[in-house]
């Protein structure tokens, strides 16, 4: 199994709660966000040594939920970091974003890093349509056209044009190409069964991030395996990508205590102008996503705000405890849904760097040796 060490970027320094959307800017501190973004790559580089094979990140706007408005340009610098872990770019919202631009930057990176790209192609959750001012109606058109096009702007070696729906350039031939070939491996998300079955037509890593529980998960998976032998291919666990937080203590009740006070700043004060704009979104478009996506992900919500980090680590929702039981808890996870990869939140919330960095070092000498052989 491979391990991605995924980080949000999330700025900790808001002290209320709030529901404005956008989320005002003035909370930013200009001066100790430049100590912020060099302590979090310098993080994110060493994961690299803690055993990660993978090193992640994403794009979001308008928030202090995560700093990067362009994933691309961290994954630039780690690919310049790092030896040997790929960059997993999860990613960009191709759906909201130039296609054109995404496949050049994408490629760069593959290139810079010597072919060590896991290119991310997401759609992007409800407020990033408010943020970008850009119909949620047309997400899954969008979304299907781009992947198309940056393909075919990968692979195409002469000149072409595109007229599509949503995009039209009358003549594409990006410089560079990518260094994989016949492009980089590709990374969609697939939490429910509709998004699985794109996942599975385009041959992409499925991802299922911050599970609702371990029967809907199980759902995402089945559907997405038996699209894919519609299609003539067959997914291995490396096609499998399962996203938890994790907090690793020297002691369970340790590590309980540390991640209870993390996502309690990640649901009420980095969660709060998201909600609202999404729910501005679902008010407009009820073709973002269905009532029994939205159940869900409301469900999922709900459990973690109003439940313990105990209970939620029992459903499979979180992983969270001494190396010991962490080792149980993938484990057990693997057993139930095996995935290839376990993609690692490590920073949740407010929590410190040095209570990150101490979690790693614990997953580099006791867990990872334990669990790198499933």
């Amino acid at each position: 199994m491979k391990f991605n060490f995924f980080h949000l970027m999330p700025w900790t320094g808001m002290t209320e709660a709030g529901t404005d959307w956008p989320v005002p800017n003035k909370h930013f501190d200009p001066v100790e966000g430049t100590e912020t973004y060099r302590r979090y790559i310098d993080t994110m580089a060493h994961a690299e040594d803690c055993g990660f094979d993978l090193i992640g990140c994403n794009e979001h706007h308008f928030s202090p939920y995560g700093l990067m408005a362009n994933p691309n340009l961290i994954g630039s610098i780690l690919a310049t970091r790092t030896k040997t872990a790929k960059i997993a770019l999860f990613g960009n919202l191709i759906a909201l974003n130039n296609p054109i631009r995404v496949a050049e930057e994408y490629a760069m990176i593959d290139v810079i890093s010597g072919g060590r790209l896991v290119a991310g192609f997401m759609r992007g959750i409800p407020h990033e349509y408010v943020a970008y001012n850009v119909n949620p109606s047309e997400s899954w058109e969008r979304m299907n056209e781009a992947t198309e096009l940056i393909i075919k702007a990968w692979t195409e070696p002469e000149p072409f044009g595109w007229e599509g729906k949503h995009y039209q350039f009358p003549s594409v031939s990006i410089w560079p190409r990518p260094r994989q070939q016949p492009h980089p491996q590709i990374m969609m998300s697939a939490s429910n069964p509709e998004s699985a079955v794109v996942a599975a037509r385009h041959r992409a890593i499925m991802g299922i991030v911050l599970i609702s529980n371990l029967d809907n998960a199980k759902e995402s998976i089945r559907v997405y395996k038996e699209t894919a032998r519609t299609y003539g291919w067959e997914p291995g666990p490396e096609n499998i990508l399962i996203g938890q937080h994790l907090c690793l203590c020297d002691t369970d009740e340790e590590a309980l205590e540390m991640l209870k006070k993390g996502e309690d700043y990640y649901f009420r004060v980095l969660g709060g102008g998201p909600r609202t704009a999404s729910r501005l979104v679902l008010q407009e478009s009820r073709f973002y996503e269905t009532e029994t996506q939205r159940n869900a992900v409301a469900a999922r919500r709900q459990a973690l705000a109003t439940g313990t980090i105990a209970d939620a680590v029992e459903r499979g929702q979180l992983l969270c405890g001494s190396p010991r039981s962490v080792i149980k808890q993938i484990k057990r996870l693997h057993g139930e849904l095996g995935m290839g990869i376990l993609h690692c939140t490590m920073h949740v919330g407010n929590m410190t760097d040095a209570a990150v960095r101490n979690g790693m070092r614990l997953f580099k000498e006791q867990v990872w040796p334990e669990v790198r052989g499933l």
